[in-house]
């Protein structure tokens, strides 16, 4: 299947067994994401939001319903071929920073090409780290940098695999209003500049307002 889309969902849903009763965390996503769209997901604790992120990113799978991602049929997946779309094909952007404390700034950004078994960091990638401000801070481990700089190297750990698309969960979570700006418009600017694809989840409408397009959940639905 040839899909124009970088994410198509249809008719997603999710449901957990807690004790003897079924939740039910998505009751039929429909969703389309394009290539070089930047798309914010918004809604409160509970909606929904964080599960849709899992599925997408391989990281759970779904009850029914059909998922690809870059042209991909996640339900046609074994676990080894899921694991391997998550080094390739996605990055990841979470509120906290899952940096290794024991590991410079450059360090655990080269762990990510490690891990996927990509040799050496694309071309143009320096240029990124410019973009992102820290191409001077590579050297520094994270309890020398502050938390607006650990996100920026969070961010192009994500990023130096070339994915085709960036999933970040609640990205300025943890940082204060300048920083949250700070990063909010690095991701517009990534966005921008280098085409990426970006799914962003937060519960913050402020945060909502640099993407291109919003999308409302509430009770495992798209409203």
């Amino acid at each position: 299947m040839s899909n124009p889309e970088m994410i198509r969902v249809r008719d997603l849903r999710k449901t957990y067994r807690v004790g003897e009763v079924d939740v039910h965390a998505l009751r039929g996503v429909d969703l389309d994401v394009s290539r070089g769209e930047f798309l914010a997901v918004v809604g409160p604790s509970g909606s929904g939001k964080s599960t849709l992120f899992h599925i997408l990113g391989g990281l759970a799978p779904p009850t029914a319903g059909e998922v690809w991602i870059d042209g991909v049929d996640l339900r046609k997946m074994g676990e080894s071929q899921r694991t391997e779309m998550r080094q390739k094909k996605v990055g990841f952007v979470f509120q906290k920073y899952n940096l290794l404390p024991t590991l410079s700034a450059r360090d655990n950004i080269a762990l990510a090409r490690s891990i996927a078994s990509v040799p050496a960091e694309p071309p143009g990638f320096s240029d990124t780290l410019q973009l992102l401000g820290i191409a001077n801070r590579l050297d520094h481990k994270p309890r020398a940098l502050s938390g607006g700089e650990q996100q920026r190297v969070a961010i192009a750990r994500a990023l130096v695999n070339q994915p085709a698309i960036l999933l970040a969960d609640e990205p300025t979570g943890n940082l204060d209003t300048e920083n949250s700006t700070a990063v909010l418009n690095l991701l517009r600017g990534l966005n921008q500049r280098i085409g990426q694809t970006i799914l962003m989840i937060t519960h913050n409408p402020e945060a909502a307002a640099f993407a291109d397009r919003t999308v409302t959940m509430r009770d495992g639905r798209i409203k």
